[in-house]
């Protein structure tokens, strides 16, 4: 319930927050205390988790590549909760590609979703957490964007920006009390990954890693309630693996 918790008085806005790992971070929001918008294309499993969590959760329909989508689930949110002081910008697709086979399209796509999706969230947030007092910007990069991983080009492309764009809204919006971190999940169990694989990719993603498991939402969204809590106010443009060590060798091949 709001007023309660480690995010009392949080307004957040989850992109990609219908389902895998952004419903866990809406969950965990919603238990510690915030007021949640739960953005995303997927509109019957948005609502129906909003359904679920009750008056501190509400469904918005939502493109992220889209800059006027933007501006009206912001001015939404503002109006339905109050000003809107966390961002998780966790929408983003998978897809992999042999860089001589991969289609100019999904290229494309993968850069307006997961690159200018997180880019237009910070833009169209920023406004209003400087008039309000500041806030939290969280971005979902990957330990792709870290590291390398063959048939991985265009997609790490884009989780390679997102680092690079929180380092830099960093020093530019610090000043402003708007705090921007990323976080760089390894292999996580959700339907974005499974469909490229099953069981068969998650064994072997697990093989790969030091703590021999995949990780689960449970393990990600945790760190999002830290990131958007007070109790992170010092932490701004930091980069943050939560892997289970992938990234202490040298990406997947170490």
């Amino acid at each position: 319930m709001a007023g309660n918790g480690r995010l009392a008085g949080k307004v957040a806005i989850v992109t990609g927050g219908a389902m895998g790992q952004g419903a866990e971070i809406v969950r965990q929001f919603v238990a510690e205390g915030a007021r949640v918008v739960i953005a995303d294309v997927a509109k019957e499993q948005g609502q129906a988790l909003a359904d679920e969590l009750g008056a501190d959760a509400h469904f918005a329909a939502h493109d992220v590549s889209d800059a006027a989508s933007w501006a009206t689930l912001v001015e939404d949110a503002n109006a339905r909760f109050g000003p809107v002081n966390v961002l998780a910008n966790n929408a983003g697709i998978l897809r992999f590609g042999e860089i001589e086979k991969m289609p100019g399209d999904e290229v494309e796509l993968l850069w307006r979703i997961n690159q200018m999706g997180c880019f237009l969230g910070m833009q169209a947030v920023t406004r209003t957490m400087r008039k309000n007092g500041g806030g939290s910007i969280i971005n979902a990069s990957s330990v792709e964007g870290l590291a390398g991983m063959p048939g991985c080009t265009a997609y790490a492309a884009t989780k390679w920006a997102i680092r690079g764009m929180t380092k830099c809204a960093a020093m530019e919006l610090g000043p402003k009390g708007i705090r921007v971190n990323s976080v760089h999940p390894g292999m996580i169990d959700t339907p974005m990954t499974r469909v490229h694989g099953g069981d068969a990719a998650m064994e072997y993603g697990a093989s790969k890693v030091p703590l021999r498991r995949v990780g689960h939402p449970e393990d990600i969204a945790p760190l999002y309630v830290f990131l958007a809590s007070d109790e992170s106010s010092y932490i701004n443009g930091a980069e943050i693996a939560i892997d289970g060590g992938v990234t202490s060798t040298h990406g997947f091949g170490g």
